[in-house]
């Protein structure tokens, strides 16, 4: 894969004992470094239009001045310090080349990564939370979409952190041109990401929620991905496909309860890769969560590894009864599965 990546991103510093440390990157590239294959690219930032056109511009400017009187606590979990603002603007310039980079063609052994922080799927149009400042997918998607420069109408962003991307469904809820879909654990920060949140006005039917039971596992993410994502991402047909990829559904990772292997993320990004070729979509990676240094860098270099031809494994075991029945649920309820 070819990973973007940018040492402006390390400068965010969060302080001792904060689980989003810039730790994260070092071990992803320690990690990666003992694979073959592996490239990395550092983008332009994004420039301040370019975030605006999915947060409010009162919101960019208030966090800018924040910034550069030295940062603080912009809530008890969201820290920044005066170099945020930089890091902020080049994590997502680093989902806007990788989105940009797959629509030019740029696919297979090569598809991009985005390897940026802070992180992005909280941050809602107007507010930072949840340790993000810029929705980066939010602002990559946005960006391809009303560029001149790039050939795309429509994105999926499907957002397997363990967490549910609020600030994403937010930004796209009433519009038609973006289908978010989110695999996350049931009544996990930040408390949103019921099934009946589907999406108003013109983007009716094109947020889809999937919210996994606590100790949800490769099974469970298997069908989720399998029954629902595949059929919505089919019937919508995107031009590029987004994963919000983050690593915080591992087992072993200290702030969820889910069960997903190392091998369960080559799973996923092996049905991902599938789909995006069977519908004709461009394919992107963007880096949200994922706290356990050793499960985070596992889980990229596995993501990498299936690119780079290793044979993901799939699980024999059966998806459990109240999984099966959440499925269902969905699926006999959905506008964008029952059409």
């Amino acid at each position: 894969m070819n990973f973007g990546y940018s040492e402006e991103c390390l400068a965010h510093d969060t302080g001792e004992r904060h689980p989003e440390t810039p730790d994260r990157l070092r071990a992803i590239k320690e990690r990666l470094a003992r694979k073959h294959g592996v490239e990395y690219v550092e983008s332009s930032p994004a420039t301040s239009d370019c975030v605006e056109a999915v947060h409010d511009a009162d919101y960019v400017s208030e966090f800018r001045e924040f910034c550069e009187t030295g940062g603080g606590n912009w809530d008890p979990d969201t820290v920044a310090v005066e170099a945020t603002w930089d890091a902020a603007l080049r994590s997502a310039g680093l989902a806007c080349w990788s989105a940009e980079t797959a629509l030019d063609g740029t696919d297979g052994r090569d598809t991009p990564f985005s390897l940026g922080r802070p992180p992005g799927h909280h941050a809602v149009e107007d507010d930072a939370m949840g340790f993000c400042f810029f929705n980066n997918a939010a602002v990559a998607a946005r960006h391809v979409i009303e560029s001149d420069d790039t050939d795309a109408d429509s994105v999926a962003i499907f957002d397997w952190d363990v967490h549910h991307g609020n600030g994403t469904q937010d930004i796209f809820y009433d519009a038609g041109d973006v289908f978010y879909a989110s695999l996350h654990e049931d009544g996990l920060y930040p408390g949103t990401g019921e099934i009946d949140e589907t999406g108003e006005g013109e983007g009716a039917g094109t947020t889809l929620n999937l919210p996994l039971p606590a100790g949800a596992g490769d099974p469970e993410y298997r069908d989720a991905f399998d029954e629902l994502v595949t059929p919505a991402f089919r019937e919508f047909d995107p031009d590029l496909l987004v994963v919000s990829a983050g690593f915080d559904a591992h087992r072993h990772d200290p702030i969820s309860r889910m069960r997903v292997s190392t091998e369960g993320y080559g799973m996923l990004t092996d049905r991902v890769r599938s789909l995006a070729d069977d519908i004709d979509a461009a394919l992107a990676f963007v880096l949200e969560g994922g706290y356990g240094l050793d499960t985070l860098s596992d889980s990229v270099a596995e993501v990498h590894e299936t690119f780079d031809g290793k044979r993901p494994l799939t699980p024999d075991d059966e998806a459990s009864d109240d999984v099966r029945a959440l499925i269902d649920e969905i699926r006999a309820s959905h506008p964008a599965l029952t059409e």
